[in-house]
């Protein structure tokens, strides 16, 4: 089985790649449309913001590509985001793949923004990239903005209102919050996604 990682640019890859390492999967980083297209399984990581994520994206060809691809994809935390259809953040146009928007967290009296650290999740409706998990697990969270819960929510967080935490549409799902960083719990989210 091949695993591929766009090389979007971000930081967070070489923990992502870690992580699949643990699970025995050496993932290839790459930006080659081709090595894209073949892999069974692709992996969009964190890549920063929305807006260069997106240039980025673009500068590589890879915008429609990502779009045409059939097998199983994964956004992870800012990639999540961008498998959306616009961010705030950069007042951004992102891939349209999930059709929900990103919004930035709601200034209110004693809400940290960004929301940072460890929250429960919240099992909204049963998916293979969910099997094993019980509700109320921890996940890890770095993030400024958030997808609100939808149509295609699998599972939620919490920080001043529901947010989506995990979400799905036919063969592309995401994760806001950090697999590679939330211990056992985003390794057996990793692991389902390869099972997939």
């Amino acid at each position: 089985m091949s695993i591929v990682l766009v090389d979007a640019g971000g930081t967070d890859i070489g923990s992502v790649r870690y992580a699949l390492q643990r699970l025995g999967v050496d993932a290839a980083l790459t930006a080659d449309a081709a090595t894209i297209r073949a892999a069974d399984k692709v992996i969009l990581p964190g890549c920063g913001a929305a807006g260069p994520g997106m240039a980025r994206l673009r500068e590589l060809g890879l915008v429609e590509l990502l779009r045409s691809l059939e097998q199983p994809v994964l956004g992870v935390s800012p990639g999540m985001q961008l498998l959306c259809a616009h961010s705030q953040e950069g007042d951004v146009e992102c891939l349209g793949l999930i059709p929900l928007p990103v919004c930035r967290f709601a200034e209110q009296p004693g809400l940290r923004v960004p929301h940072m650290g460890w929250n429960g999740l919240s099992i909204r409706r049963q998916h293979p990239l969910l099997a094993g998990l019980d509700d109320g697990e921890q996940a890890y969270f770095v993030h400024s903005y958030a997808v609100p819960v939808g149509e295609w929510t699998l599972a939620t967080a919490d920080h001043g209102g529901a947010f989506s935490a995990v979400i799905a549409r036919g063969n592309f799902h995401g994760m806001q919050f950090h697999p590679e960083h939330s211990a056992t719990v985003g390794a057996k989210l990793l692991k389902n996604f390869l099972d997939l």
